[in-house]
């Protein structure tokens, strides 16, 4: 009894929380889950000549190739980002960033270190979430007909974009025998599930947003770093990664899980 009360309770906090924030909420995901891509075209732009000498050197491309794959990097980031900012083109921008992706994936070699390939399938999975609500904004205007097989490919999308998302979590599992880290493995994989099936969905997302955005200040302060020292641009990257992981977990907090999940089959039973 006193368990149901107490997740009743955090459900009132939780839609509380959405009530005040529902006008800014949308808005804030987005920033926060394409702030990624904005920091990386920006120091693209300000270390071009590192950027363009590392792939020369790395894959023996010559200079034509390597200043093309950093100049495609930062335009199809920088521009992405300024697309999704202004709501023009969502899904045109989104293709293009899954495109940049898939790009560094393979020529940063990321397709061989399990952490990082998880993290940008994560970042994968933010963006199916914003397809997705693109292409809810993109049929609002013919509301009132029925769109049952056409809003499925939507459905699968938000599916999609869950279970990539709690990838990033993989990556913060400890295994080791401290009884912090279990309790805190056995509560982030117990949170992870219900946001992977959509149980109890946007309490669980929110939760594990306030977890990771804790998670995220404390271990990855990059401006504690000074900045000639790698570490500091190894945290930072690790640190607005993150942050887009967060946007896509707002955005399941804004907008829902979707049509499969749980929480949706609850309402037909």
């Amino acid at each position: 009894m006193a368990q149901n009360d107490l997740m009743s309770n955090a459900e009132d906090v939780a839609d509380q929380f959405l009530r005040v924030t529902k006008q800014y909420l949308p808005h804030i995901a987005r920033l926060c889950l394409i702030s990624t891509f904005l920091e990386d075209g920006i120091r693209m732009w300000f270390q071009w000549s590192e950027q363009k000498e590392y792939i020369e050197t790395t894959w023996g491309c010559g200079f034509f190739l390597a200043t093309l794959f950093v100049l495609i990097n930062l335009l199809g980031q920088l521009g992405g980002c300024i697309l999704i900012l202004s709501r023009n083109f969502v899904q045109y921008a989104c293709f293009g960033l899954f495109g940049i992706i898939a790009l560094q994936t393979v020529a940063y070699s990321i397709l061989w270190d399990p952490k990082f390939l998880m993290r940008n399938l994560a970042l994968g999975g933010g963006l199916l979430l914003l397809l997705a609500e693109s292409r809810s904004e993109g049929r609002s205007m013919f509301a009132g007909v029925p769109t049952m097989r056409e809003s499925s490919p939507k459905q699968y999308m938000q599916l999609g974009g869950r279970v990539l998302l709690v990838l990033m979590f993989m990556t913060l599992l400890h295994f080791d025998t401290s009884f912090l880290s279990i309790l805190q493995n056995l509560v982030g994989t117990a949170l992870i599930v219900l946001v992977a099936v959509g149980f109890k969905t946007k309490l669980a997302a929110l939760t594990l947003v306030i977890w990771l955005l804790a998670i995220n200040v404390y271990f990855n302060a990059f401006w504690t770093i000074p900045t000639y020292k790698p570490m500091h641009d190894f945290l930072k990257y690790d640190f607005f990664q993150t942050t887009s992981v967060i946007g896509g977990l707002l955005l399941i907090v804004a907008l829902g899980p979707g049509g499969v999940s749980m929480d949706e089959k609850k309402k037909d039973w």
